[in-house]
């Protein structure tokens, strides 16, 4: 059975206006059965198919010749391919492309040189709480394997399995030759730190790397959707900001595998990092529809150097919007952030918490569960009236 994805809007919208579609992210967040699904009059080319691969390496424009409407799957392994892909559109400027990738511009360079302003981008995330149940979801990931497929993935072996494909093959097959040891030595490092303000030099003092070697491998995760570098935001206020982003392991099955949490509630309510996996949970399901809804969305986090913080500012449609994570609702998670928003000079703003319910604590914040939040937030959540 093929579950619908929310993202089918952006990217209808973005055919339209596009020639080409890049749609992004992780491996194994269900690109192509995504693709397969919501563009069924295309042909679709698997370029880890090595004969597909083989016969657009040697005689791609005949390939593309083909068809009006195309999916190139797991594009980066050709960048050959994007010149040819420029040069088709200009001379068939009905056809329609849509390239699936698992590695960003910034890793695949000629994507955005070859294709200036003939591709639109959207990147898709793990399932939303809006497409499945948020408990679920939080525990054991946001892949669809471990809660679409039938029979069901189990996260004990499917999530260790990932990333070892993720290390020894995928990232080599990008062409970055970078030892897979030193990668899940990093990698372990960062499920126990976090959420925590980057330290390259730190981290690569207790890991025994360089600052560069540190530096290169956050970039491969970054680029290719398994690591987030939150910014810090910065105000002229006439304080001392905190100035390095946070690192955070985006899919919370893969950080509680790291971790070694069971994949029950019991034994992750009782993890000393809980508050750390419910803050990026929250945090990547709020991105991943803000970014849907609002394309030139931005997210940041604020603190100060006296720990006045606000866990995430998102600039959502102009207007800068703070927001609080907690497991709990508890006095100094209010204070903290009603300082924050009073440095910023901000009048509305979000406390999310693990209860249900939704009520105005302070004048002007709201706390209440993640689906209730979001639903205040976006017009694809079903927004509730208050707090506006």
């Amino acid at each position: 059975m093929v579950y619908p994805r929310i993202a089918q809007a952006r990217l209808e919208f973005l055919l339209r206006q596009f020639p080409i579609v890049t749609l992004l992210g992780l491996r194994q967040v269900g690109k192509s059965t995504f693709a397969r699904w919501a563009l069924p009059g295309f042909d679709i080319l698997d370029l880890e198919d090595p004969a597909t691969l083989l016969r657009l390496e040697t005689d791609g424009q005949l390939m593309l010749e083909q068809s009006k409407k195309t999916v190139i799957d797991e594009a980066q392994r050709l960048p050959a391919l994007f010149p040819l892909l420029r040069s088709h559109i200009d001379r068939h400027q009905n056809h329609k492309i849509v390239l699936l990738g698992s590695a960003s511009p910034k890793l695949v360079r000629k994507i955005p040189e070859s294709l200036a302003g003939r591709t639109g981008f959207l990147e898709l995330g793990g399932i939303s709480i809006l497409e499945a149940g948020q408990e679920p979801l939080w525990i054991k990931g946001a892949f669809p394997r471990l809660h679409w497929s039938r029979p069901l993935a189990s996260p004990e072996d499917w999530l260790p399995a990932f990333l070892r494909t993720y290390l020894e093959q995928d990232i080599p097959q990008l062409g970055f030759r970078v030892s897979s040891q030193k990668m899940m030595r990093l990698l372990s490092m960062l499920a126990h730190s976090q959420g925590s303000i980057c330290n390259l030099s730190e981290l690569g003092g207790s890991l025994g790397f360089d600052y560069h070697s540190v530096s290169h491998i956050l970039d491969i995760f970054e680029g290719t959707f398994l690591v987030r570098r939150l910014q810090p935001y910065f105000a002229n206020l006439g304080k001392r900001l905190v100035k390095s982003p946070k690192l955070y392991i985006r899919d919370t099955g893969i950080l509680h595998h790291l971790l070694g949490i069971p994949f029950n509630k019991k034994a992750l309510l009782s993890h000393p990092k809980a508050g750390a996996s419910f803050e990026t949970f929250c945090i990547e399901q709020i991105i991943n529809l803000a970014r849907l809804e609002d394309p030139a969305a931005e997210v940041f986090f604020f603190r100060t150097q006296t720990g006045v913080e606000v866990d995430l500012l998102l600039k959502l449609r102009g207007e800068l919007i703070p927001i609080g994570i907690k497991l709990s609702l508890a006095a100094r998670n209010i204070a903290r952030l009603e300082r924050g928003m009073g440095y910023l000079g901000l009048k509305r703003g979000f406390i999310v918490h693990m209860a249900e319910g939704f009520t105005e604590i302070r004048r002007g914040i709201w706390a209440g569960s993640l689906a209730r939040v979001m639903s205040c937030l976006f017009r694809t959540a079903k927004p509730a009236s208050p707090g506006k």
